[in-house]
C-alpha cells in the first residue's frame, strides 16, 4: 500500500515537471502561453498604475490583480522547486532568479515604499516565448554577439580612451575660444567638455552653444567628426563577429543551431542557414 502510494507521488510530480518545465506536450505548451498572457497582464498593470492619478476604483482593480498575480506566481515558483529534479540547479540558474525576482516586489512594499514598480522585471519571464516557437537558435546568434563584445572589449576600451582624451581637447579649445564673450555658456572646462560630448555624439541638447565664428565652425567640425567616430565601436564588434562565425564554420559547425555541417556546404543541412 505504501508502495503505491510513493509511485502516486512521484507520477505526480512527473506530470507537474512535464507541465511547467516541458515545451513539446500540448499541455506544457498551453501553460506557458498561460503565463505569458499573466506576465503581460502584470507588466500593463505596473505602467498603468505609474500614470498620473488613476480613478480610486481603477487602483482598487489594479492592487487586487497585482495581488492575485503575485499570489499566483509565488506559489508558481515554489511548485517549479517541487518538482524540479535538480532543485539546486534551478533556484541559481537565469531562469530561477528570474523567477524568483518576479515575485518579491509587492512584498518588498512592505519595507520599501515605491518598490512594486519593481514587478517590470517579470517582462525577463517573456524570454519564454523563445522555448514555445523554438526560437532558440536565434539566441545561438545573441550568444555568439556576445562573445564578439567580449573579445572586443580591449579594442573598445582603447578606443573610448581615445574618445576621451579627444573630447577633453576639443572641450579646452572651444573653452579658450568662447569663454568671456558675452552670452557665452562656456564659462569653465567641465561645461565645455560636457558641450564637446553632446556635439560629438550628435545629441545636440542646445543648452550650450558657441556665439563666436570660430567656435561655430569648430562645432561643425566636431558634428562631421561625430558621425565617422560613432560607427567605429560597430566595425570592431561586426569585424569580431565575423571571425567568430567563420571559425565555428571552419569547425564543421553551423554558426546558428550548432549542427555538424560537413565541408563544402553552402548551407546548414539542419536549419538552412547560409554558411
Amino acid at each position: 500500500m505504501g508502495r503505491k502510494k510513493k509511485t502516486y507521488k512521484w507520477y505526480s510530480k512527473q506530470k507537474l515537471n512535464e507541465v511547467i518545465f516541458g515545451f513539446d506536450t500540448p499541455a506544457g505548451k498551453a501553460y506557458d502561453v498561460i503565463l505569458l498572457v499573466v506576465i503581460f497582464i502584470s507588466v500593463a498593470v505596473a505602467i498603468w498604475e505609474s500614470t498620473p492619478r488613476p480613478s480610486a476604483t481603477t487602483k482598487t482593480v489594479l492592487t487586487i490583480v497585482e495581488y492575485a498575480v503575485t499570489i499566483l506566481f509565488t506559489i508558481e515558483y515554489a511548485v517549479r522547486i517541487y518538482c524540479s529534479p535538480k532543485r539546486k540547479q534551478y533556484i541559481f540558474s537565469f531562469f530561477g532568479i528570474v523567477d524568483l525576482l518576479s515575485t518579491i516586489p509587492l512584498y518588498l512594499t512592505f519595507i520599501l515604499p515605491g518598490a512594486h514598480h519593481l514587478v517590470l522585471i517579470r517582462a525577463f519571464r517573456l524570454i519564454r516565448v523563445f522555448r514555445i516557437f523554438r526560437l532558440f537558435t536565434y539566441i545561438n546568434e545573441g550568444i555568439i554577439f556576445v562573445q564578439s563584445l567580449r573579445k572586443s572589449l580591449a579594442k573598445i576600451l582603447v578606443y573610448l580612451l581615445f574618445v576621451l582624451i579627444l573630447v577633453t581637447i576639443i572641450g579646452t579649445i572651444e573653452y579658450v575660444i568662447e569663454n568671456g564673450e558675452p552670452g557665452s555658456g562656456f564659462t569653465d572646462l567641465p561645461s565645455s567638455i560636457y558641450w564637446a560630448i553632446v556635439t560629438m555624439t550628435t545629441v545636440g541638447y542646445g543648452d550650450i552653444t558657441p556665439v563666436t565664428t570660430v567656435g561655430r565652425m569648430l562645432s561643425a567640425l566636431v558634428m562631421v567628426l561625430g558621425y565617422t567616430i560613432i560607427a567605429v565601436p560597430t566595425g570592431i564588434v561586426s569585424a569580431t563577429y565575423i571571425d567568430e562565425t567563420r571559425k565555428r564554420v571552419k569547425k564543421g559547425e553551423c554558426p546558428r543551431c550548432h549542427g555538424k555541417v560537413q565541408e563544402g556546404y553552402k548551407y546548414c543541412p539542419h536549419c538552412a542557414e547560409k554558411l
